[in-house]
């Protein structure tokens, strides 16, 4: 299963340390994940393989949208920020839009996120 990785600069911290909370999921064989660019730099520095497309605001976002609608991304953890403004608001849209019309789980925030890995890790 691929999984995508995005976290707004506010949020890559607590992205590293939901990544290394969940570390033994995260690991296993079929899961695979990929990242825009300087999240998936923080992720691999935290010891994760990982695949990286370009930063958010040079298209990262709108590659993972077409990873998604091509059926290979099958979930969507992006921890935003919603106390900052982001030049590429488009793309962020269009991301969680592409999502919701092919039916993939997207989590926005840790908790959520935390739900989606407990539950394809009971899927054993």
């Amino acid at each position: 299963m691929e999984i995508a990785i995005i976290a707004h600069d506010g949020k890559k911290a607590d992205m590293v340390q939901f990544l290394n909370k969940n570390k033994e999921i995260l690991l296993k064989e079929n899961i695979k994940l990929i990242a825009t660019g300087t999240t998936g730099s923080k992720a691999e520095a935290a010891g994760f393989k990982v695949k990286k497309m370009l930063s958010g605001p040079l298209g990262g976002d709108a590659q993972i949208a077409a990873r998604v609608a091509e059926g290979k991304t099958k979930m969507v953890l992006f921890f935003k920020d919603p106390m900052s403004n982001h030049p590429h608001e488009v793309d962020i849209n269009m991301l969680i839009r592409v999502c919701d019309v092919h039916n993939v789980p997207l989590a926005t925030n840790e908790a959520t996120a935390q739900l989606l890995l407990l539950g394809i890790d009971g899927l054993k």
